[in-house]
């Protein structure tokens, strides 16, 4: 039978004791680490644009100059449809609640299949784009995204600058597509 001095038991506690902490300081990291839920169950607050608060959003879109429609997507969540630098876009609410108290906004604009739509060529987009990205979808289409929380409200300039950010992102979609035509058939 082997029997451990009592100096290599102290070592093999200090041991145990340094992996127990080692193991909760972990969870706690873990734990700390993990996003919360956005959930925006407070009311709008006054001059804020939310997305708990369609409205705003709609006002503050017609606000900078666009057309802005409110309608619903398939899953009954808010929609808003609107126009800029000559392509039609949708702005799609998420984090929604009941249809309701969402948290996100996103603008999204998809462009049909047409045989230069490539895991490679949104690979190329994504690649140089730090705001936007793009993906090819089940049906062939280009799309691009852009992603905003409002939990909390944005301001009419926070707004503004999102806004300016798509506007420019649509502007580069239109020199991007220039620079990397379909193949010819």
């Amino acid at each position: 039978m082997l029997v451990k001095s009592k100096s290599t038991r102290q070592r093999d506690d200090h041991y145990k004791l340094g992996d127990a902490v080692f193991r909760n300081a972990l969870i706690v990291s873990l734990l700390a680490a993990t996003p919360a839920v956005a959930a925006d169950s407070e009311p709008c607050g006054k001059g804020l644009i939310c997305a708990s608060d369609p409205a705003t959003v709609v006002a503050a879109l017609q606000q900078t100059g666009y057309k802005a429609k409110l309608d619903k997507d398939s899953e009954g969540d808010p929609k808003i449809s609107s126009s800029a630098s000559g392509y039609d876009f949708d702005v799609y609410f998420y984090g929604c609640k009941d249809n309701k108290q969402c948290d996100s906004l996103q603008f999204r604009i998809s462009f049909e299949k047409d045989g230069a739509n490539t895991f490679e060529l949104a690979n190329k987009w994504n690649s140089k784009k730090r705001f936007s990205q793009a993906y090819i979808s089940d049906k062939g289409a280009f799309v691009a995204d852009y992603d905003v929380t409002t939990a909390g409200g944005l301001t009419n300039a926070n707004f503004a600058d999102v806004v300016d950010w798509w506007s420019v992102t649509l502007g580069n979609l239109k020199t991007f597509f220039q620079e990397n035509p379909p193949p010819k058939s």
